[in-house]
């Protein structure tokens, strides 16, 4: 039996990752939370890793309040950072694999053709900032692992398509970003890659998205056509949206790495939010 923690469990991501592996009889999950595990603290990470000699560690767990890092500097590193060292280090003590979910905000968005992973970093606020430090740590103390970066992603969760819904069941128009661009990424997605990884020994950086690309205005149209829901999207910039932290006006992320040494594929993000909807919306 391969025992696998989870941390973030009650999260999009953990969620998903959950529902991807369990019909795998050879898996039993330890989940934990915030409640359950303080990744901040290299006590009960250590300890909770020597009692559960686990074959691998899923970090789901991430301080993914853009904003609210900008004013939040010392928990942003403190959960972002110092939690994947921490982990990194039981990992690597107890033997087990690492997989570390990170970020598009890793770059500076201003690119102008996709990211790939040998890409130079040069994030501009400090979730990013927090985040590719949390990747440094797990290179400088993990063994073996898989760092992969994700952008824009859903689940069962809070996030963008749930808002653009509940938003269209009140509202005849909404204001929607036009000048960003990345690709939207379903859990269910990130988990099947998660899961195709995790038994090989393929270590390393990949990236992790749907492919194609899109606005954040385009988005919100593909999900209102799919939804059969008649509000309109009206295209902003980012400056009219005055958001506090900066963001990537280019987050496409190239997976190069998976497609240079696998055979995995994400979906198009056309056809996830397709199957994200049908499974939220009609089941």
């Amino acid at each position: 039996m391969k025992k696998i923690i989870v941390t973030g469990c009650n999260g999009q991501l953990g969620r998903a990752i959950n529902l991807e592996l369990q019909g795998n009889s050879e898996i039993e999950f330890v989940n934990t939370d915030v409640a359950e595990l303080d990744i901040t603290s290299i006590d009960q990470v250590v300890r909770l890793a020597r009692e559960v000699k686990p074959y691998a560690i899923i970090n789901c767990a991430a301080h993914t309040a853009v904003d609210a890092c900008e004013t939040d500097v010392d928990n942003a590193y403190r959960i972002n950072a110092v939690g994947p060292k921490n982990l990194s280090i039981a990992a690597r003590e107890t033997g087990a694999k690492l997989i570390h979910i990170s970020t598009d905000y890793v770059f500076d968005g201003k690119g102008k053709r996709p990211y790939l992973e040998f890409d130079r970093t040069d994030p501009q606020g400090v979730y990013g900032a927090s985040k590719l430090a949390g990747e440094n740590m797990v290179k400088d103390f993990a063994d073996r692992y898989f760092i992969l970066r994700t952008a824009w992603l859903y689940g069962d969760g809070k996030n963008f398509v749930r808002t653009m819904l509940r938003l269209s069941e009140t509202n005849e128009k909404v204001r929607v970003v036009n000048d960003q661009v990345g690709s939207p990424t379903s859990t269910k997605e990130l988990a099947g890659a998660i899961a195709y990884l995790l038994f090989t020994e393929n270590y390393g950086l990949f990236h992790a998205t749907c492919e194609g690309s899109c606005s954040w205005a385009d988005f919100t149209r593909e999900i209102f056509r799919i939804a059969k829901r008649n509000t309109q999207v009206e295209g902003i910039t980012t400056k009219e949206f005055g958001a506090k932290a900066p963001r990537p006006a280019y987050s496409i992320l190239e997976n190069y790495m998976l497609k240079l040494t696998t055979d995995y594929k994400f979906a198009d993000w056309h056809d996830a939010i397709e199957v994200y909807l049908k499974n939220e919306l009609f089941s």
